[in-house]
């Protein structure tokens, strides 16, 4: 089971992707959200910001989320782990459950280029 330390690692790189990304998904990534991102397992949610092309992170609860962001993941460690070294694909982790993403529907088109 991957450790807070872990995932909060996993959320730094993913970031940092976000950041050299280019074209498309660029402009996704430009997004200027409230974020949550929900480990289930750990029961801890990171909570932030995604603007100027990263998250970044300002907070860590326990919990479930006690805010509603406009952009709200849930998962475990071990499988945002995953996703992040791109061993797990989102859209199949998404479309089995493994993965929730609640969002927006604009935000949902935008953020469908990160994928």
């Amino acid at each position: 089971m991957a450790t807070i330390e872990e995932c909060r690692s996993a959320l730094d790189k993913l970031s940092d992707n976000m950041q050299r990304a280019e074209g498309d998904v660029r402009d996704a990534a430009a997004l200027d959200r409230s974020v949550s991102c929900h480990i289930t397992d750990l029961d801890v949610t990171f909570v932030g910001r995604m603007q100027g092309g990263r998250i970044e992170v300002r907070d860590t609860v326990l919990g479930p989320p006690p805010d509603r962001a406009e952009i709200r993941l849930a998962m475990t460690g071990d499988d945002l782990v995953a996703l992040v070294d791109g061993e797990l694909n989102f859209a199949t982790a998404w479309g089995s459950g493994r993965v929730k993403l609640h969002a927006g529907f604009r935000d949902l088109l935008q953020l469908r280029k990160l994928l």
